[in-house]
């Protein structure tokens, strides 16, 4: 279900069963510097938010997607969170822990009162769960909870050598990246992105291509067909982070030391072209991916969680 803007306007947030808690606000554009320098307070952590204000602050909000909450109610920001297709909390680690809660608490307030509106919570670990803790007392249950996510940076070069067949891909293959991206995002989610028509997504990943924001490896096989066989894209860049996305590896080539070259060769164009420091998270039971990724150089800085709608 995509965010929808709200039909009314917000009240003050009950944290718990009717009682009077701690209370957010929606932001205007006159927040977004503010909120931007909430987000820079951890850049990593706080990317996935960071970009859609970046959107904001070029285009307005509504471009953007998404309403900007902002805690407390009233004075000097600490905590904020993006509502859009994704609920993003960001509430940076200089905020004392019962503040932190609160802020929490404020969001959930806020996203009770309006109704689900979007595919995901995603972000901080302690923050995302504390804030479904809430939620889930009113919401519908999830299609899953991703508990512990960790958040892997790298701000140097790759200890791997780069795949040098990785490249940016072009709009004229944009009907070979297209699958490919479906069967990651199938095999990743658990439904087809595409089911019912798709168009948002198809758009979506033009737009990362014309944006140079899409790396692939393409390779002929034995029938003469070109097909992909590594993919990723950049699916958040913000204040000097660029956030990956979307690794896949054609399955039946698994194993064959096709990821690490090519997360190397990703995170190479990505530090000379877009930005200093790459990012991603990766489920910790995936235990091939982030011993790949730990080859590649990434260490881990925090821990992310996700819950599915």
């Amino acid at each position: 279900m995509g965010w929808r803007p709200a039909v009314r306007g917000p009240r003050p947030a009950a944290s718990d069963g009717g009682r009077r808690g701690p209370s957010a606000r929606v932001l205007g554009p006159s927040a977004l510097a503010e909120a931007r320098h909430v987000c820079a307070l951890d850049p990593v952590a706080s990317v996935l938010a960071a970009a859609r204000l970046d959107v904001a602050d070029r285009a307005g909000l509504a471009a953007a997607g998404g309403q900007l909450w902002g805690y407390p109610d009233s004075g000097s920001l600490r905590a904020v969170c993006w509502a859009g297709a994704n609920l993003v909390p960001v509430v940076p680690g200089s905020v004392p822990r019962d503040d932190a809660d609160d802020a929490v608490a404020a969001f959930a307030g806020l996203a009770r009162e309006q109704g689900r509106r979007s595919s995901s919570i995603v972000g901080e670990q302690r923050a995302v769960l504390r804030m479904w803790e809430i939620l889930s007392r009113v919401w519908p249950p999830p299609r899953e909870v991703r508990t512990e996510q960790p958040s892997l940076v790298i701000d140097r070069d790759p200890d791997v050598e780069p795949d040098p067949a990785v490249r940016p891909s072009t709009l004229a293959e944009l009907d070979l990246v297209l699958p490919a991206c479906v069967r990651m995002f199938t095999e990743e989610v658990g439904y087809s992105p595409v089911a019912g028509g798709g168009s948002a997504y198809a758009a979506r990943v033009r737009s990362l291509i014309a944006d140079r924001r899409s790396f692939v490896r393409i390779d002929t096989d034995a029938a003469g067909e070109s097909r992909v066989v590594f993919k990723a894209e950049l699916g958040a860049v913000s204040q000097g982070v660029a956030q990956v996305q979307g690794v896949w590896v054609e399955p039946g080539l698994r194993g064959q030391g096709l990821a690490a070259p090519g997360m190397a060769a990703v995170v190479a164009l990505t530090r000379r072209h877009v930005a200093p420091v790459v990012s991603l998270y990766v489920n910790s039971f995936n235990s091939p991916a982030l011993a790949a990724y730990r080859r590649v150089g990434f260490e881990q800085a925090g821990t992310f969680a996700t819950v599915l709608f």
